[in-house]
């Protein structure tokens, strides 16, 4: 019996990573190895195989790793809970994974050996792995790695039925690529590593002009802690009813999480106002022990009001102006991202320059940067930006 088929007769007694088996990379190499003697289905098979091998960079050592770090089993469960398996999982996800090693190590000539075919097969790259020690290496800093979707994703989105989705092109913007804010920057740092260390933190609200970077901020601060075991899942405010099925999903969860809020403003009467309250304030239903809200606002108060709610017919008039506008303190920390003055916009347009390689005489430059503003009328960083391009 050939070593494909050794590895196919092992691969069907599967238990514990049997998930993987319903991955196009091993249903192909499955079919592959069913077609027996058809020489015609196994070529078939084996060029559906190669190409899932492509589309995840022509290496199956890769291919394999990645499918067996983001499976989602009872062993890694377990151990994510902080558990004990039992030794027969244990012992039977060993086997696997010595298993899965032997078929991340097969080439190109084990395929043509094995059907005995010298024409031309696509090629693609392999390199023996132990993939049970680099198992067992991240099991032991699973707070760290993660498992599942969690294990190669760091921005997630919520759905419409409230699951929890990995953003294919999330934005990979890093810290050193600010100018300018750094108090206000390092405060939200500073309160991302006492989260990630288990000290208490604050659910952190960034409030302030448009195009300062408050936005940008989170995102840099969950890229720069990705290997720290900080994930940043994204929420629209229409879907904050789904919070706790959010919460409830990630809160056996040995990593830790940003809820991120984007642009955050409500209106009277607003059904998911009293969702983001509950949450804030830590109803046992809303909150999850490894979960922190960060939100950003162009306000301070981020309840709408006008004149006449303040003159409306309500007998506790105050008291519901009181609960409307304390929202905002409900956050055990507010971070002010002002408009820029003159000094600190210029000081970004010399920065952003200096690193686009744009040479120009300084003072025309600043000249240039101030009629841009002007014309649009504000400063900011996200405007300096804008300027710095349009010389590009």
């Amino acid at each position: 019996m050939s070593t494909i088929q050794q590895i196919y007769g092992r691969l069907c007694r599967f238990a514990v990573f049997g998930g993987i088996l319903k991955k196009p990379l091993l249903t192909h190499f499955m079919s592959y190895c069913r077609a027996g003697g058809d020489i015609a289905t196994r070529r078939m098979a084996y060029g559906a195989f190669v190409a899932e091998i492509y589309a995840g960079g022509a290496d199956l050592t890769d291919c394999v790793r990645r499918l067996v770090f983001e499976d989602e089993n009872v062993y890694v469960k377990t151990i994510g809970n902080m558990a004990r398996p039992s030794p027969h999982i244990a012992l039977c996800a060993a086997n696997e994974l010595t298993t899965l090693s032997s078929f991340a190590a097969l080439t190109t000539a084990d395929f043509a050996a094995d059907m005995g075919d010298l024409d031309y097969l696509p090629a693609f790259s392999s390199s023996p792995v132990d993939l049970r020690a680099e198992y067992e290496e991240r099991t032991a800093a699973i707070g760290r790695h993660g498992y599942g979707i969690f294990a190669a994703n760091g921005m997630f989105s919520v759905g419409e039925d409230g699951s929890i989705l990995p953003i294919a092109s999330a934005d990979r913007i890093s810290l050193d690529r600010f100018i300018g804010y750094r108090e206000e920057r390092q405060r939200v740092i500073d309160n991302t590593v006492m989260f990630l260390e288990g000290r208490p933190a604050a659910n952190i609200l960034l409030y302030g002009d448009a195009g300062t970077g408050k936005s940008s901020t989170v995102k840099a601060v969950a890229n720069a802690y990705f290997d720290q075991g900080l994930r940043l899942i994204e929420i629209r405010k229409n879907q904050l009813l789904q919070l706790p099925r959010v919460m409830g999903e990630i809160a056996d969860n040995p990593l830790k999480f940003i809820i991120f809020i984007d642009d955050l403003s409500f209106n009277q009467n607003d059904d998911t106002f009293s969702m983001l309250k509950a949450t804030l304030e830590g109803s046992a239903s809303a909150r999850a022990k490894n979960a922190v809200i960060y939100a950003t606002s162009n306000r301070r108060h981020i309840v709408k009001e006008t004149f006449d709610d303040r003159a409306g017919n309500d007998i506790h008039r105050n008291d519901t102006v009181q609960e409307n506008l304390s929202l905002s303190e409900r956050f055990g920390l507010t971070v002010l991202f002002a408009k820029p003055e003159k000094k600190l916009y210029l000081e970004i347009i010399h920065e952003l320059a200096e690193r686009h390689g744009i040479t120009r005489d300084p003072a025309e430059l600043e000249r240039e940067a101030e009629s841009f503003a002007l014309k649009r009328g504000y400063r900011s960083a996200r405007c300096a930006e804008q300027f710095i391009e349009s010389l590009l």
